[in-house]
């Protein structure tokens, strides 16, 4: 059966009018394009905040539509390879190496994401649904995870010299694009019921602390913040110094926990909303 197409609203067909109008003087004038289809005026410095909840919306309509309501995040380097595959990013022999090494925590994202994805098929695709940045490195192994055990993904990609593509992994009607890092950031924490975090730089970093500051403030509810790779941790950060310094609260260490493998983040997440490991 043939489906039905929904009738075109008003301003649609507006849109097809103006296709057939005359060409003229003032037809042709930018003056006289609809707002809503003129580029060169939504990208205007004045249509900044129309932009900003343009970037707010879309997502979040489309992932209602898809009765998506909570989500398992997963932060982490773009740079981190999979194992056995020549690092793209390495600058140097050190880099090189380690990033080598570093390829492990590409696994342990890919099988955590399986783990999380299976949960989520219990729930039809709509609950612990994996979301990533969308991009590589350990973005790629968590959109990865999913698919190989035929769940759903969501992936929040945003506009990068670096990453001009999503990962082929990403579900494609899920997988989206920002403009706004402040929006997109957002968006990975408005459905998350667990927070994921791989070793990564500077961007890795500012989504962890950003999460730890929301819930530390209250902005957020206390969800499951999981930080995979202890010893990187400890070694990049020094997180006990900050609490004997009096710059964070003596029990705010307690807003996250470590673990090095993927069964061990799971079971954090399941043992606090009481899940089967």
């Amino acid at each position: 059966m043939k489906k039905k197409q929904s009738p075109l609203t008003h301003v649609e067909e507006d849109l097809e009018r103006f296709e057939d109008i005359p060409h003229t003087a003032q037809s042709e004038s930018p003056t006289y394009r609809l707002a809503v289809a003129d580029q060169d005026f939504l990208l205007r410095e004045e249509l900044r905040p129309i932009r900003l909840q343009l970037e707010l919306l879309k997502p979040e309509m489309i992932l209602s539509e898809h009765g998506i309501e909570s989500t398992v995040v997963l932060f982490g380097g773009a740079r981190l390879p999979e194992p056995g595959v020549e690092p793209w990013a390495a600058k140097n022999d050190t880099q090189r190496k380690n990033l080598k090494e570093n390829s492990k925590y590409y696994e342990q994202a890919r099988l955590f994401a399986q783990r999380v994805s299976q949960e989520s098929l219990k729930h039809d695709n709509k609950e612990y649904v994996v979301v990533t940045g969308g991009g590589p490195g350990v973005m790629e192994a968590g959109n990865r995870g999913a698919t190989e055990v035929g769940a759903k993904s969501i992936g929040l990609n945003i506009v990068l010299r670096q990453e001009p593509l999503p990962n082929a992994y990403t579900t494609p009607e899920l997988c989206f694009n920002f403009h706004y890092f402040a929006i997109r950031k957002m968006h990975f924490l408005l459905r998350a019921k667990a927070i994921a975090v791989f070793p990564g730089g500077f961007g890795t970093m500012d989504e962890l602390f950003e999460t730890l500051t929301l819930i530390q403030t209250e902005r957020m509810e206390p969800v499951p913040v999981i930080l995979f790779g202890e010893s990187f941790w400890r070694r990049v950060i020094n997180f006990e110094a900050l609490a004997e310094e009096g710059t964070i609260g003596p029990n705010d260490t307690d807003l996250f926990s470590f673990v090095d493998t993927a069964e061990d983040g799971w079971a954090a997440i399941a043992k606090y909303y009481d899940l089967p490991t």
